[in-house]
């Protein structure tokens, strides 16, 4: 059951207890005293309220835990006779057969294993109940939140456009839901309430933008939300009204577990897969033998904008084919943007943006995987993107980049990853301003101390990262997620 289902019945439980514990007050004890005088078991004595070590139920209560193999460490002090009871009925609930001394055993305490039982399959009846109406049985939620602390070195020599930057050390927290509705057990309606605060100072691009950073206040709001549908069996579409292009490709671009920067996301979040929430629709073919092809629209003017599709609209369309084997991936993703749109910052220097009219570029991407983890061989992930301007402001007319980046699985214990990654973030090839020769490079380890909470410390760096010589970056941050 999912957090929020048990967060609704745990108060609904807590709102039963209640009573059950008032009623409890008004037992008669006389009477369950007299109970006990009236015992089956031969050469048992004792009064109601315990049951001491040297007494017959005593050691038949430890005997029956340890040959029935129970989960429960029996006291050696005195027992209530609720307490024998819970301890029978934990035992022997789900056994067919009993022996002599367990009969006796489930005769001893009829009286109070007959209300206990019944008090627990009231409560279940009406958590049951209550849970059936609660939440959609064809609604799934998980979530995660993310602490992290850290600080970069040279961070106030850079820009960005949320925050003024300095070095000193910050910390910051991201928390998220997803929710994810089938209508017809084949679609797939998504939504992500997300809130974050105290990550301005890691908002930096292209070096310095942490994977989960938010520029948020810490309201909780809609950030993401679209419907997935089949069409036929080798189709599906993809409509919403707060989308990323890259959740509608047709593959999966890179095999890199993005967990420090956002920056070598999908083999280099540059070209064709920087982010920009939007109005967005696509459409995936999945030939089922490998091939795949996907088209994908973002329009910014859609939503609260120019309006779809205009003269103003800032809009993207991106057109990726590619091959997955069971162990690894080629493919080619043509882009074509316009109006101004420049979302590929998140992998470029600054100076290649403002004022362009349009761009056409294509992003290049393989990568392999082994078939076993916990060995020294790595996946390897490798992006090459290229970009094209038209009816630009600036000197330059096109810009390229680069990304490498290797995962070990397994290595020191289950689940752990390591993670390091080095590129040339898009710079223009064509300058009459100053040249710049950019370079980012992050190393993470992560680790799970259980299945539910996950750990990272990571560093990074690089150099001429946004404009000129003196953008020199490094960075640590330790992060720690919970995931439910």
């Amino acid at each position: 059951m999912k957090l929020f289902q048990q967060l609704l019945v745990a108060g609904a439980a807590v709102g039963m207890i209640a009573p059950i514990a008032a009623e409890a007050s008004n037992v008669n004890l006389k009477d369950m005293n007299s109970y006990s005088g009236s015992s089956k078991s031969v050469d048992f004595t004792n009064n109601y309220l315990n049951i001491q070590p040297g007494d017959w139920a005593h050691q038949s209560i430890k005997d029956l835990a340890i040959s029935r193999g129970c989960d429960i460490k029996v006291s050696d002090k005195a027992l209530t006779r609720f307490e024998a009871a819970a301890i029978v009925n934990s035992c022997l609930g789900n056994v067919a057969e009993v022996t002599n001394v367990e009969r006796s055993l489930i005769d001893e305490f009829s009286s109070e294993l007959a209300l206990l039982r019944g008090r627990l399959d009231g409560i279940e009846a009406r958590m049951n109940e209550f849970e059936a109406g609660s939440f959609s049985s064809t609604t799934t939620l998980d979530g995660k939140a993310v602490f992290i602390t850290g600080a970069i070195d040279g961070n106030s020599e850079l820009t960005s456009s949320s925050a003024t930057l300095n070095d000193a050390v910050h910390a910051g927290f991201v928390y998220q839901m997803n929710l994810n509705t089938s209508f017809t057990g084949d679609d797939n309606l998504y939504v992500r309430l997300k809130t974050s605060h105290g990550l301005k100072q890691f908002s930096a691009k292209p070096l310095g933008y942490l994977n989960e950073t938010g520029t948020g206040s810490g309201s909780l709001s809609v950030d993401k939300i679209w419907y997935t549908f089949p069409i036929g069996d080798k189709v599906t579409a993809t409509i919403g009204p707060k989308i990323e292009n890259y959740y509608m490709l047709a593959a999966a671009p890179s095999a890199y577990k993005p967990k420090l920067m956002k920056a070598f996301r999908f083999g280099g979040h540059g070209a064709a897969f920087g982010a920009s929430t939007s109005t967005g629709f696509g459409i995936k073919y999945d030939a089922d033998n490998g091939f795949a092809t996907s088209i994908t629209l973002n329009s910014k003017g859609g939503f609260d904008g120019s309006g779809l599709l205009t003269e103003d609209d800032e809009n993207k369309v991106n057109v990726m084919a590619a091959y997955t084997a069971d162990n690894y991936h080629v493919s080619a993703t043509y882009t074509t943007q316009n109006h101004g749109w420049d979302s590929w910052a998140y992998y470029s220097t600054t100076n290649i943006t403002g004022g362009d009219k349009g761009s056409d570029g294509w992003a290049l991407r393989a990568w392999f995987r082994p078939d076993e983890t916990g060995t020294a061989v790595p996946s390897v992930s490798v992006g090459v993107d290229t970009l094209s301007f038209t009816d630009t402001n600036t000197s330059y007319t096109d810009a390229n980049g680069y990304s490498v980046a290797f995962n070990w699985e397994d290595i020191f214990q289950a689940d752990d990853v390591i993670g390091i990654a080095f590129g040339q973030p898009l710079k223009g090839s064509e300058p009459t301003a100053e040249t710049i020769d950019p370079f980012m490079w992050e190393a993470y380890y992560s680790f799970r101390p259980n299945d539910s909470i996950e750990i990272m410390p990571g560093v990074f760096g690089g150099s001429d990262v946004q404009t000129t010589t003196a953008d020199d970056v490094f960075g640590a941050i330790l992060q720690t997620t919970f995931k439910f």
